[in-house]
């Protein structure tokens, strides 16, 4: 079992520790406006990755969490028989070796190419500073993974400042997101690197300033997601340089010379999102475009053939053939589901019926917005806003992508956790500027620093 006394008497401890230093730099990274969410923000990633360690030892007796921890345990108990092997272990990219073998077929995940052996070793590292206590180690993920939310809120608390209580809910508060994204999972370290990622996007491609410092954090934070979720960055590239296009072209005072340079900013952004992309993925059969439509089927059908084999909530789109075009031809039903799905008579257990609240919230915050404002008005807006390109294009792209290759519900509410704060902050922004101009003057002037 995952959870024993360990982690009833080290987890205060710790918790002490990252609460005295978060104490301590909250004065660095907030302001008189974003301080009071520090530490509430912070408290429930905690309660999320305790709440997900409780659920699934207990309520799912099992699951990948604990894999992760029980997988990691051989490594740090590696580094008791002999520090050479656990540091090999630690370092390694998977590649067989003698000195290791031992250790290496007692992790299932281990080897070249593993998205799980990175986490493993992110787990083991944690597992070193925290005498392997499962508790802590997920505490230690949910710190990382807010620290790049937070630089996400802030990022986005200064693009729109108006609006920055609601922007607070739409980045730390949505359940399924402070819950799935806070414990001993990939998708903390994915979430934590999507908002550092963002920072660094706004803050030097967009205002200019700390390229250099901008280009360390992004490098660091791309490195988690190309050795986990590639699927994540291949979805948000194309949109973010976009969104500097825009930024930029927008910036341009004269007219003639801003729209002679568009395309040329617009040509420029592809090719370099082309050339990331490609390169990115330079190898990995799994993202070739000639097989993406393969790979969807065949992952659709196994997760829809194990979710009706154990009664679990599946759902079917329609036939995938294994050919981009059937992608293509669903991608509507795929986004729909992915924003607005599970119904609530869909729901099969208490965290699905949280998804489908969620769910349902979404559908009636868009269909308001959209009642409001009109389609072309709205349609327009986010168009000429180049946040809001940002925020609804990744949502639509990344909604494809999960909703065509998952066939379960319990498997997609987890995967599009990292959809769900840009898609909210993005209806939320469009609200805010289509609200009248009396009440957005009286709305509090400020200009979070971002540190």
């Amino acid at each position: 079992m995952a959870l024993g006394l360990n982690d009833l008497l080290l987890t205060p401890i710790y918790l002490g520790i990252f609460y005295g230093l978060a104490f301590a730099v909250r004065g660095q990274v907030t302001n008189a406006y974003t301080r009071r969410y520090f530490i509430p923000a912070l408290t429930l990633k905690f309660v999320g990755a305790i709440a997900l360690g409780l659920i699934y030892t207990y309520y799912y007796n099992g699951g990948d969490t604990i894999n992760y921890y029980d997988q990691a345990g051989v490594i740090y108990h590696a580094f008791g028989d002999s520090f050479a092997a656990g540091f090999k272990l630690l370092t390694t990219n998977g590649d067989y070796d003698p000195s290791i073998a031992k250790y290496a077929d007692q992790i299932p995940w281990f080897g070249r190419g593993s998205n799980e052996y990175f986490v493993l070793r992110v787990a083991a590292f944690f597992a070193l500073l925290d005498f392997n206590t499962y508790t802590v180690t997920g505490l230690f993920f949910a710190l990382v993974s807010f620290s790049g939310i937070w630089a996400m809120y802030m990022t986005f608390a200064k693009i729109r400042p108006a609006i920055y209580k609601e922007l607070a809910v739409a980045v730390f508060f949505i359940p399924s997101v402070f819950f799935w994204g806070s414990g001993l999972m990939k998708d903390s370290l994915c979430l934590g690197a999507l908002g550092w990622i963002f920072y660094a996007f706004y803050r030097g491609a967009v205002e200019k300033r700390d390229l250099l410092r901008c280009f360390i954090i992004a490098f660091l934070a791309v490195v988690p997601i190309v050795a986990t979720k590639i699927y994540i960055l291949l979805a948000f590239l194309p949109p973010a340089l976009l969104w500097v296009v825009n930024e930029n072209n927008a910036r341009i005072r004269n007219s003639t010379v801003r729209l002679v340079a568009k395309p040329l900013f617009f040509a420029v952004g592809g090719a370099l999102a082309f050339f990331a992309a490609t390169r990115l993925t330079a190898g990995d059969d799994r993202f070739d475009l000639d097989k993406i439509g393969e790979r969807s089927k065949i992952t659709s059908e196994y997760l829809y053939q194990v979710s009706v084999a154990q009664q679990g909530s599946a759902y079917n789109l329609g036939k995938l053939d294994g050919s981009l075009g059937s992608m293509v031809k669903l991608a509507p039903q795929a986004i729909f589901v992915s924003l607005f799905r599970p119904f609530l008579w869909e729901a099969r257990n208490p965290v699905m019926l949280l998804s489908a609240i969620e769910a349902l919230y979404f559908l009636w915050f868009t269909l308001n917005i959209l009642y409001r404002n009109g389609l072309f008005r709205t349609l327009r807006l986010i168009s000429t806003t180049p946040v809001l390109t940002l925020c609804f294009v990744f949502s639509l792209i990344f909604a494809f992508a999960v909703g065509t290759s998952t066939s379960n519900f319990g498997t997609l509410v987890r995967y599009k956790i990292p959809l769900m704060p840009f898609y909210l902050c993005g209806l939320l922004i469009t609200r805010s500027m289509s609200e009248p101009a009396k009440r957005r003057a009286a709305a509090p002037a400020l200009r979070p620093a971002l540190r």
